[in-house]
């Protein structure tokens, strides 16, 4: 076997330590023991939005799609059959940072279902054919003409769904506007002009691009013997002298130095609105459990404070929905708080949304919601060892996104030893109404 160097990380919960192997040309196969009967096969790769400009945007997503439309070994359609046939859960996800592609499945007799299984993720993921009669002809928007509606007009339907619902307008103006030149402003699924003209070469380019060993770290999670398991992705996953690819490494936005406003307005009857901020870095645990902290003390769920104070125990009802959310990205995340209220309202409601974040800044954070947010995080982490499937997609967060499996040995460690100083703190750091940019959605 080829020169290999291996690493071993005490990943909590699980009862052996994962195996990190790292190849010669750079691809990263990580093994996972979990007990039982089903396995997870998956491939992340370096790559999303974040490399994308504004001549391609939306690519990394219209990709995705396209990689399950055939190889030179297997007509398209035949991967998904193949694998569905035998209890198998198929799919892929595109965001940021990342686009994933995952197999769960049972092992079969002998393991017969878990290797065929190997060989089908490694054929797709090394050899798409990403064939013209699957994308379909290039076409302006408009043309009602069109006689082959292909895999254009699927990913173009999607955008259009997205497109017409309140929440993704918002969170775009939000988004877009939080960011200065870092390629995170743009919406990861793109838009309709450039799925309907992106040449077929140009995809392929973008995939020996980026689809290259050092890029993929593929993920085996299950109860197998992991020598034999291993010889057999690198006996599968043979990438013929692929030349490498390192990403681009972008500056980091600054946040907006004073509050930004935007108003929309649509065909609606109730008034939408997201507040945005950005966020820390992925690698920066003690920030990022933080803000996880104030997620849950501020906006998640029913017993949170926007709920509490701003819905169950309000003097007026304003508001249909008001929650916060956290999202956590390689060049920095984001944190936002998303609200429906009545439309003549909207004055009221952003005021009150303004007070209940000052709250948190002039530091009223208590030790019981401190400490109930803390047991909730422990309780989602331990959560996430509980299926293969959870497994791998944990190891390929911290893997493609932090870079580093060695942060999930001490994020328990990292979140016992977090003070409610130190999350006053990070809320000063990150939060600051000043900092922040909101969109409001009214009706026309």
């Amino acid at each position: 076997m080829e020169n290999i160097t291996k690493k071993e990380i005490k990943y909590p919960y699980l009862t052996k330590p994962v195996e990190i192997y790292e190849r010669e040309n750079g691809h990263k196969i990580v093994l996972a023991h979990k007990e039982g009967g089903l396995v997870n096969i998956s491939s992340w790769v370096k790559t999303g939005s974040i490399n994308e400009n504004d001549e391609n945007n939306g690519i990394s997503h219209f990709l995705e799609h396209l990689m399950f439309k055939g190889t030179h070994k297997h007509k398209a359609g035949y991967f998904d059959k193949t694998l569905e046939s035998k209890g198998a859960i198929v799919n892929a996800a595109t965001w940021k940072d990342y686009t994933f592609y995952y197999v769960t499945l049972p092992q079969g007799p002998n393991s017969a279902y878990f290797k065929e299984a190997i060989e089908l993720h490694a054929d797709m993921m090394l050899d798409p054919v990403i064939p013209e009669e699957e994308i379909g002809p290039a076409f302006t928007l408009g043309d009602d003409n069109v006689s082959q509606k292909r895999e254009r007009h699927v990913v173009i339907e999607e955008i259009r769904m997205r497109q017409d619902q309140p929440w993704t307008k918002i969170y775009n103006s939000t988004n877009k506007n939080m960011y200065t030149n870092h390629p995170y402003r743009r919406d990861v699924i793109g838009f309709p002009e450039t799925i309907a003209s992106i040449p077929r070469e140009t995809i392929l380019d973008y995939y020996r691009k980026h689809y290259t060993p050092n890029n993929i770290t593929t993920i085996i999670a299950g109860d197998f013997n992991h020598e034999d398991v291993l010889e057999k992705v690198c006996k599968e996953f043979d990438f013929k002298g692929r030349e490498n690819f390192v990403n681009p490494q972008h500056d980091i936005d600054r946040p907006v130095s004073e509050a930004k406003y935007i108003e929309l307005k649509g065909k609606i009857n109730t008034g939408f609105s997201i507040t945005g901020w950005l966020g820390p870095v992925a690698r920066d645990i003690k920030d990022n459990i933080g803000l996880e902290i104030l997620n849950i003390v501020l906006g998640e769920g029913q017993s949170s404070r926007l709920y509490q104070n701003l819905i169950e125990k309000a003097d007026e009802p304003v508001f249909n929905v008001v929650a916060s959310d956290f999202y956590s990205f390689k060049d920095g995340g984001n944190f936002f708080v998303q609200a429906n209220f009545k439309a003549d309202k909207k004055d009221m409601a952003i005021k009150l949304i303004n007070a209940e974040i000052q709250k948190i800044l002039d530091g009223a954070l208590t030790e019981k919601e401190f400490n109930k947010a803390k047991k909730k995080l422990k309780v989602r982490f331990a959560e996430g060892a509980e299926t293969v499937s959870d497994i791998a997609e944990n190891i390929g967060y911290y893997m493609t996104v932090c870079n580093d499996l060695d942060l999930v040995e001490t994020y328990l460690d990292n979140l016992d030893n977090y003070t409610i100083e130190e999350a006053n703190e990070t809320a000063k750091k990150y939060l600051s109404l000043n900092n922040s940019v909101t969109t409001v959605l009214l009706p026309e």
